[in-house]
């Protein structure tokens, strides 16, 4: 991509940062209104993937990504989506165990070969015999979690594998790979965060999705074009880690989609490496929104893409041993207009209805409204969460005048 680089069209990183929060819905003010289902789809769409995980010390972080976008909202209106059939929403590996739109099932189940997960390894005779069993049962009962499919199976379903390191059963080690090969899908998840396994013709909304075979050139095709639309405008790698596919195959679609006029090669500040416009992106002059971002918001997914154009270094510290954590266990950055000022490590005290704002840390440079507006960003998620205060705690350069902020605020 270097020849000829000279002539391409050039962003300056400003341009590239304010393409990307315009992308991911981050540029302007929330809509004072609450946010009704359709806009709510709208919004999904438009990010493609929601990532699950189960740390559940604030909220979990699916519901973060459309609160940092939209505000408060009612979040069964979200629950529906992936529960209810016809559903708008399924779970399946995307760039980790995500929500995304069913059209993109077919392409990401040829691409999502996490055989960790699943039943490499184990004698074939076991492996046929469970999984005839697990969808025998699936097809009988509804949708089970892995523990009641265990229960109903019995016996040696229930012993775990030898030498396999989670100690998985091997039920439930038959019952992944099924969900990894796309033969089950999610119908959702319990109270306590265990997915619901059922037969995939029953979980998405067009059968025909759970029998359709898609060609690996193809399937890139569509996951590069919907990631690059999501991001407005990225290098491959990010491209590529959108969806988690394979780099090199990636920047072979990507140059297909550009060689048809669907991508646009640009650079950013005329450096190099060759950045990706997506033709719905929009280059807005200024960015004026206000979010507290999960650590698995798609606009963080990318570290690398993140510090070139934010210049912050973020990790997730939740893995880290707590002597050695920097900001703390679950840390959200805060995005004020085109910046990432600051950074809080949240925890819901969900017993005495409290937000506890376990530190804060302003980032190099943020502006003196960064404290304000970061205890008016607080109160409104504490709200949100039906929590009745924000606490914080003496942690961090910015916390004693968040502390006098939200005071004023509250």
């Amino acid at each position: 991509m270097e020849t000829g680089r000279e002539s391409m069209p050039n962003l300056t990183t400003a341009q590239a940062r304010r393409t990307l929060l315009a992308a991911q819905g981050l540029h302007r003010p929330r809509p004072h209104s609450a946010p009704t289902r359709r806009r709510i789809t709208s919004e999904v769409q438009r990010l493609q993937v929601l990532q699950l995980d189960s740390v559940n010390v604030l909220i979990r972080s699916h519901y973060l990504p459309l609160f940092s976008r939209l505000g408060p909202y009612d979040r069964a209106l979200l629950d529906h989506l992936s529960e209810r059939a016809p559903r708008r929403l399924v779970e399946y590996w995307a760039h980790e165990a995500s929500l995304v739109p069913p059209e993109l099932f077919p392409h990401l189940r040829t691409w999502q070969r996490r055989t960790w997960m699943g039943a490499e390894g184990m004698p074939d005779a076991q492996r046929n015999t469970l999984e005839t069993a697990v969808l025998d049962l699936l097809e009988r009962n509804g949708p089970l979690t892995a523990s009641a499919l265990q229960r109903l199976l019995g016996g040696e379903s229930h012993r775990p594998a030898e030498g396999w390191g989670w100690r998985w059963t091997a039920a439930k080690r038959v019952l992944e790979d099924l969900f990894g090969r796309g033969v089950v899908g999610s119908a959702g998840r319990t109270a306590q965060f265990e997915r619901l396994y059922a037969p995939i013709g029953a979980v998405l909304p067009d059968p025909a999705q759970a029998m359709a075979e898609v060609e690996g050139p193809e399937a890139l095709l569509v996951l590069a074009e919907r990631a690059a639309g999501a991001l407005g405008v990225a290098p491959a790698r990010s491209i590529a880690d959108y969806f988690r596919t394979p780099v090199r195959q990636t920047r072979q679609a990507l140059e297909a989609l550009v060689a048809s006029g669907a991508l646009e090669v640009v650079t950013v500040d005329r450096e190099p490496e060759a950045w990706y416009l997506h033709p719905a992106a929009t280059r807005p002059r200024q960015a004026q929104g206000r979010a507290l971002l999960s650590p698995f918001d798609s606009l963080v997914f990318d570290r690398g893409r993140l510090h070139r154009l934010f210049g912050v270094h973020y990790r997730i510290e939740i893995y880290t041993p707590a002597a050695r954590r920097i900001h703390g266990y679950y840390v959200l950055p805060f995005l004020l207009g085109d910046a990432v000022v600051a950074r809080v490590d949240l925890k819901a005290d969900r017993a005495v209805k409290r937000l506890l704002v376990r530190s804060a840390h302003p980032e190099p440079g943020a502006p003196p409204a960064t404290a304000a507006e970061l205890a008016a960003e607080l109160l409104l998620l504490a709200g949100w969460l039906g929590l009745d205060d924000v606490v914080v705690e003496d942690r961090g350069e910015l916390a004693a005048v968040l502390a006098v902020e939200v005071g004023r605020l509250a």
